[in-house]
C-alpha cells in the first residue's frame, strides 16, 4: 500500500502569478518602511527620556511645610504592600525630649525601610497612606552595586529640606492640631519653633533658611497665617 505524499490539503494556498513572484521579497516589506521612519533608539544612558508624570518611580516621605514629618508610623503601608518590601516601626511623639515633635500627632515613624529587591512599583503602599506622607517620584534609577545598598532607609527617603524648613524634631505650630496639618493650613515655620530649634540645636543648619521671611508664616499669638 502506497503511502499519498500530501495527504492533507494546504490551509493557505501558495501565491500565483505576479504574487508568487515577489513573495520571497515580501517580508522585507517592514525592513524597508522601517529605514525612512525616524529611530526608536534611545541613547541612554546620555539622554534620558522624560517620564510620564504618574510614572511609579521611588518613593518618597513627604514633609508638612514648617519641616515635620507626613508619616504617623501607622504601618498601613507595610500592611498593603503585596511584595513585603516595606519595614515602619512607629513610636510615640510623647517619648520626644521638651514637647519636640516628629510629626504631628501622636506618633511617627522611627524606623522606615523599603526593600527595593522586592518591590514591584504598584503603587497599593501611596494609596493606603492616611496623611499623603509617601508618594513615588519620577527618579527610576535605582541600581547599585551592593544588594545592601537596595534597602533604603528612612534618611534616604525623606524628601529634601526647603526654604523655611526646620528639621524635626521641634513643637508643632504653637495653637494647631493634627487635623490643620492635614488640611494643610501651616504655611512654614513661626518664631517659636525657631527659637526651640536654636535653644536645642544652635548649630542645626536649617535654622539659617527658617529665621528668613518664611518663619514669619504665624502670628505671635500661635496662629496660622
Amino acid at each position: 500500500m502506497s503511502e499519498d505524499p500530501t495527504p492533507y490539503e494546504p490551509l493557505v494556498e501558495p501565491p500565483t502569478g505576479i504574487k508568487g513572484l515577489f513573495a520571497p521579497v515580501a517580508g522585507f516589506g517592514v525592513t524597508f518602511s522601517s529605514m525612512f521612519r525616524p529611530t526608536v533608539t534611545e541613547q541612554y544612558p546620555f539622554e534620558k527620556v522624560p517620564t510620564k508624570p504618574r510614572y511609579h518611580g521611588r518613593h518618597q516621605l513627604n514633609r508638612y511645610a514648617d519641616g515635620l514629618e507626613k508619616c504617623i508610623g501607622c504601618e498601613l503601608c507595610a500592611w498593603a504592600c503585596p511584595a513585603d518590601a516595606i519595614y515602619v516601626e512607629g513610636a510615640d511623639n510623647a517619648d520626644l525630649p521638651d514637647g519636640g515633635h516628629m510629626s504631628p500627632g501622636e506618633r511617627y515613624g522611627r524606623v522606615y525601610q523599603i526593600n527595593y529587591l522586592r518591590c514591584i512599583f504598584c503603587g497599593l503602599c501611596i494609596e493606603a497612606c492616611p496623611t499623603r506622607a509617601l508618594t513615588m517620584t519620577n527618579e527610576y534609577e535605582l541600581a547599585g552595586p551592593t544588594r545592601e545598598g537596595l534597602i533604603w532607609e528612612k534618611e534616604d527617603l525623606l524628601a529634601p529640606m526647603r526654604e523655611g524648613m526646620l528639621a524635626a524634631p521641634h513643637p508643632m505650630v504653637p495653637g494647631t492640631e493634627d487635623t490643620q496639618y492635614y488640611r494643610g493650613e501651616v504655611s512654614g515655620a513661626v518664631a517659636e519653633q525657631v527659637e526651640w530649634v536654636a535653644s536645642h540645636r544652635p548649630e542645626d543648619p536649617t535654622l539659617r533658611g527658617a529665621t528668613a521671611p518664611a518663619a514669619q508664616a504665624g502670628t505671635t499669638d500661635g496662629t496660622v497665617a
